[in-house]
């Protein structure tokens, strides 16, 4: 299994790092609409959805969302005078307050199943508060500065997940080697405290690694580490959020099409959590 994620990583790494960097704006729009509609077709089955043509419905809804708000917001324009655009705004806003809803709900499970078990649309709904905001977060962060350094969001965008890729890998060893002590056995019986802590250290390194390479400075390091840890915490909790509607749905993996990840959903839960807490918090502290 761990040969599984180190071969697929090793593909999905230059791949990310591909979009984020070589294609222009518009193209790396089109690929983040196709990447969340693969997520909307890899959540439609938590909300118990068997039939295909309505599991084909809630992937076109999503997809027709995306493009609408492409078209509604034109990328040069996501950014106005260090303002961002109102509707990127309320979607960034309202993905914050669903992941405070979010993690609510997962600390109190199985007791919170009773808010969307009986109603399979409940769930529909909160896959929309999970994939539109994550759109938004990152078109947000990919096009900062874009006009005058085209390259300064993808950085922006790779210290996002660089924070997330160190708190998955350092919460798998950590859990590995000193997991002793079940963070949320209800939800995700193999992630242990350890991890946890093994995974916001690795990633607290990676933030004083890269604030000495780039010289942030000192009057930005609470800023620039509140930010950092803030979407760090966020992104373990999108990842039990995700475990969470499995094990409601009876589901192992959001999908198969990554050999050693599972699906799709799977690799993005964690982003879709930080990136919309990133965004907010990068307006707030850093701007």
């Amino acid at each position: 299994m761990l040969k599984q994620r180190i071969l697929t990583a090793l593909f999905l790494i230059p791949l990310a790092l591909y979009v984020v960097f070589a294609l222009p704006l518009f193209w790396f729009a089109v690929a983040i609409i196709v990447l969340m509609t693969a997520g909307a077709w890899e959540w439609a089955p938590l909300m118990n959805v068997t039939r295909k043509s309505a599991r084909i419905a809630y992937t076109l809804f999503i997809a027709a969302a995306l493009a609408l708000l492409t078209w509604l917001v034109p990328l040069n324009q996501i950014w106005q005078d260090g303002q961002l655009d109102p509707i990127i705004y309320v979607l960034v806003i309202a993905g914050c307050v669903w992941w405070v809803i979010a993690t609510a709900l997962v600390i109190n499970y199985p007791r919170s199943r009773r808010v969307w078990s009986r109603t399979r649309s409940i769930v529909g709904v909160f896959g929309m508060l999970t994939l539109l905001p994550a759109w938004a977060g990152l078109i947000a962060v990919r096009s900062l500065n874009y006009a005058e350094q085209p390259l300064f969001g993808g950085f922006a965008v790779l210290f996002v997940l660089l924070l997330v890729w160190a708190a998955d890998v350092g919460a798998y060893f950590a859990g590995v080697r000193y997991g002793r002590n079940k963070l949320m056995p209800a939800v995700s019986p193999g992630k242990t405290m350890e991890g946890l802590l093994g995974g916001i250290t690795l990633a607290f390194v990676v933030m004083m690694v890269l604030a000495h390479w780039l010289k942030i400075p000192a009057e930005q390091f609470s800023g620039y580490y509140i930010t950092g840890l803030v979407t760090v915490v966020a992104s373990v909790f999108g990842d039990l959020n995700e475990s969470m509607f499995k094990r409601c749905a009876g589901v192992k993996d959001s999908g198969s099409i990554l050999p050693g990840h599972g699906g799709i959903l799977d690799r993005i839960d964690s982003l879709t959590a930080a990136l919309p807490i990133f965004t907010l918090s990068y307006l707030w502290f850093l701007t």
